[in-house]
């Protein structure tokens, strides 16, 4: 059996997250491990974004430095962006 401990939140925000447990069928304690699994510690995002950039490194075959990764355009943000505004577009034109 796991270590347990307390932990102290408001009474409101036990009461929402109890709320939430129950509708999705586990206990409060069950939500708390699982929301904790999902939110990664800056050390393995720095350790996931350093193992992609090799990656990329070896499937292009070019020694690209972390400055320049850094300074490159956030490519998924930009077909975001497009994306966005053709749907804004759209909408504007079927409105009309």
């Amino acid at each position: 059996m796991a270590d347990n401990t307390t932990i102290q939140v408001s009474r409101q925000a036990r009461d929402h997250l109890a709320q939430v447990a129950k509708e999705r069928g586990m206990t409060l304690g069950q939500l708390v491990e699982e929301m904790a699994a999902q939110q990664p510690t800056a050390e393995q995002i720095a350790e996931r974004l350093a193992a992609d950039r090799q990656v990329v490194r070896e499937r292009i075959g070019i020694d690209i430095s972390d400055e320049e990764f850094d300074l490159a355009p956030d490519i998924l943000a930009n077909i975001q962006r497009i994306a966005a505004e053709k749907a804004r577009t759209a909408s504007g034109a079927a409105a009309a």
